[in-house]
């Protein structure tokens, strides 16, 4: 008897216990770094949303962790010549209302970026190249460019594709409050709470399998310490943006694990070029200066050589970065190995300021978020004494991202402190730094109106190269030429880091996007 009760009572336990292990893997909760300003995935370009919509949307092609394009919703693509790209589509994928997938919906969403006039970070810049697009059958699209054009795959990998039955007549409202939000991808919409929280539920015709969790709730926790102590108390199962000063901590806990993995992001200072006086650029005095001297190379040198970038990473950075020489991470196409990280040389800075007509410097305001990147106000503060040290007298100004942003796209900043991630030196140097030009969608986040005819030659042959190996040595030359010539002035790469609670996974992700359907059980 004794024996049959401890069976019975280790066969009761066992139930017990395979009766609660659905109900710990069934709900995921997410602490997110930055706020989600919008649901309509061709609204905002902004990394936050971007990760967003990749759990209610699909596109065509998908990046994987190590940045490798791999198929989306188009099992393949091809060139079928110099100027004509054929994606084939998916069959059987339903959107989350039943309605089939099909090239038409491909088509509408290509379209729709250029019809958002109002949109604050256009995607434009992945469709512009795109002069025609025919639906050879329900399921086969051939995209055609005016000219040969090597990183189509990659452009449209940026461009979620939405149901033109849902979203034909929406607005960004429409999205908004969930009423368009109508996918492919892995999650349905259930809720958004701005600056507090979304939910979503899974999928479960999704043709990429079904997410190990039922539901996840994104919370939005933009200070780093509210998320870490959200994980602590296990109000949330994972974070990103892990607070630098907190991971050896999490690190000697086994409650709790990390994944870490060098990101693509670069974080750069963004330096008004424009021919007016820049807004935030004075005498000594207050008073304006008859003219901008960030137009001067020069002193866009001396703001670089006043930057120790190895103090910055191992004391402000924490040791979460590397320094950075290029506006692309290592190891990505266009990566410049021969550009060298800047020499700190505060005497040499000094030197170069008296060259461009300011021995005596001048007074600055240095803009920057301070809930985006990783210790991103206090990397602000830590260049201002650099530049004080020069003879720039700087004062510091952080904002949030919500306000930050539309600031810095409308011009009102002098020297702004961004961050870009790209999986290609030619398509971040197109954006970044190539001549502003609507028409083609060059220069959507060149805010300082940096200009150079010969770097947009480097780039268009580059872009224009199917061959690869000649797009990537086009793309290193108009790198060595844009960092010559200070068109922006690099700091560092930073690091990803996720922590989670003991028994889930995760692969960190080169593009430092948090996606709940690649979080798993251990």
């Amino acid at each position: 008897m004794p024996g049959f009760k401890r069976k019975h009572l280790s066969a009761l336990a066992l139930l017990g216990a395979l009766a609660i292990q659905p109900l710990w893997a069934a709900d995921l909760k997410i602490a997110l770094s930055a706020d989600v300003s919008s649901l309509d995935p061709h609204y905002l370009n902004i990394a936050p949303n971007v990760a967003f919509s990749s759990h209610i949307f699909d596109a065509l092609v998908n990046v994987d962790a190590n940045g490798k394009l791999v198929p989306g919703l188009a099992t393949s693509w091809r060139a079928v010549d110099a100027t004509t790209w054929e994606f084939k589509l998916r069959h059987d994928v339903k959107f989350h209302d039943g309605s089939k997938f099909t090239a038409e919906d491909v088509v509408f969403s290509l379209d729709r970026p250029a019809k958002l006039t109002n949109s604050p970070g256009p995607y434009t810049a992945y469709t512009k190249q795109i002069v025609a697009k025919k639906i050879v059958d329900p399921y086969t699209v051939r995209l055609s460019t005016a000219t040969p054009y090597g990183p189509l795959a990659l452009d449209v990998s940026a461009i979620f594709i939405v149901s033109k039955k849902a979203a034909e007549k929406a607005s960004t409202e429409d999205f908004n409050s969930g009423k368009a939000l109508i996918g492919t991808g892995p999650y349905k919409f259930v809720s958004f709470k701005r600056g507090d929280r979304i939910e979503v539920a899974r999928n479960d015709s999704y043709w990429g399998g079904k997410s190990d969790w039922d539901k996840v709730s994104f919370r939005i926790i933009t200070n780093s310490a509210p998320r870490l102590a959200a994980l602590l108390s296990g109000d949330v199962d994972a974070i990103e943006g892990v607070p630098t000063a907190d991971l050896s901590k999490l690190k000697g806990n086994a409650k709790f694990k990390l994944e870490q993995k060098i990101s693509w992001r670069t974080i750069f200072w963004e330096i008004d070029q424009s021919e007016r006086s820049s807004p935030f650029v004075t005498d000594k005095a207050g008073k304006p200066l008859p003219g901008n001297p960030l137009r001067d190379a020069r002193v866009r040198q001396a703001i670089s050589k006043s930057i120790n970038r190895k103090a910055l990473v191992d004391r402000t950075m924490e040791g979460l970065a590397v320094p950075a020489s290029n506006i692309v991470a290592p190891g990505l196409l266009g990566y410049n190995d021969a550009l060298k990280v800047e020499t700190y040389d505060p005497e040499g800075a000094k030197k170069l300021l008296a060259e461009a007509g300011y021995p005596n410097g001048f007074a600055l305001t240095l803009h920057g978020p301070n809930d985006r990147y990783i210790n991103d106000a206090q990397v602000v503060q830590t260049v201002a004494q650099f530049l004080n040290r020069i003879g720039i007298q700087t004062k510091v100004v952080t904002l949030p991202l919500s306000v930050y942003f539309s600031k810095a796209r409308a011009g009102e900043f002098s020297v702004a402190l961004l961050g870009w991630g790209t999986l290609a030196g030619d398509f971040g140097l197109r954006t970044l730094v190539g001549t502003s030009n609507p028409d083609t969608g060059w220069g959507t986040w060149n805010w300082g109106k940096y200009s150079n005819p010969a770097l947009d030659k480097l780039i268009a042959s580059s872009l224009g190269s199917v061959d690869q190996a000649k797009r990537a040595s086009y793309a290193q030359e108009a790198a060595a030429v844009a960092m010559k010539d200070y068109a922006v002035v690099p700091l560092h790469h930073q690091y990803a880091t996720w922590a989670m609670r003991k028994g889930l996974k995760y692969t960190a992700r080169t593009d430092e996007f948090t996606f709940a359907h690649q979080f798993h059980p251990e």
